[in-house]
């Protein structure tokens, strides 16, 4: 048994400009790399011990993850099945007035918005990364993205199709799941 700690990475330009950033590659912005120094303090005045950090490679995750594990003296490993949902046509826009559209296509579970990825493709490689971390024993920090902590979310607890495209993380926000 152990726990699994989630974390979603910092601030980006895209979510403050509400942009879908996916697969995309966005850094981080000041207050994003200021958000992961602060709850890398945090963890470590907690006293987490943690065995290990999983991070997504997309570099928002990934500084993120190394911020945090300066404060725990954990290594951060890759892990590609953590990267965010390609949202193929939907990347880089700001839903604004058709933000209802993208909640809708988040309930088609089989779309690939064009040439992206579904839900079902990225359920897969995300609930197959749970299956495998829970069988370790300790508890492990992932630190990846807001597409990916409704996978989480759904892995660990029963949700309407609704309820799972609404859901939604704060950057650097800390989930717990027992593995």
């Amino acid at each position: 048994m152990g726990r699994i700690y989630f974390v979603r990475h910092g601030e980006t330009v895209w979510n403050r400009e509400k942009r879908i950033a996916g697969s995309t590659d966005v850094a981080l912005t000041e207050k994003g790399r200021e958000e992961a120094e602060e709850r890398g303090k945090e963890l470590e005045k907690l006293g987490l011990k943690v065995d290990r950090i999983y991070s997504s490679p997309l570099s928002r995750a990934y500084d993120t993850a190394l911020i945090i594990a300066s404060h725990l003296n954990v290594e951060v490993e890759k892990d590609e099945r953590l990267r965010e949902q390609d949202f193929g046509y939907w990347e880089g826009v700001a839903p604004g007035d058709r933000k209802e559209d993208f909640i809708r296509d988040k309930m088609c579970f089989m779309k690939k918005y064009g040439d992206g990825e579904s839900m079902l493709e990225t359920a897969h490689r995300v609930y197959s990364f749970i299956d495998e971390k829970k069988k370790e024993s300790g508890d492990i920090l992932v630190v990846a993205h807001n597409g990916i902590a409704r996978f989480f979310h759904a892995y660990f607890n029963e949700m309407t199709n609704e309820e799972f495209a609404h859901y939604s993380v704060p950057n650097c926000s800390v989930t717990v799941y027992e593995k």
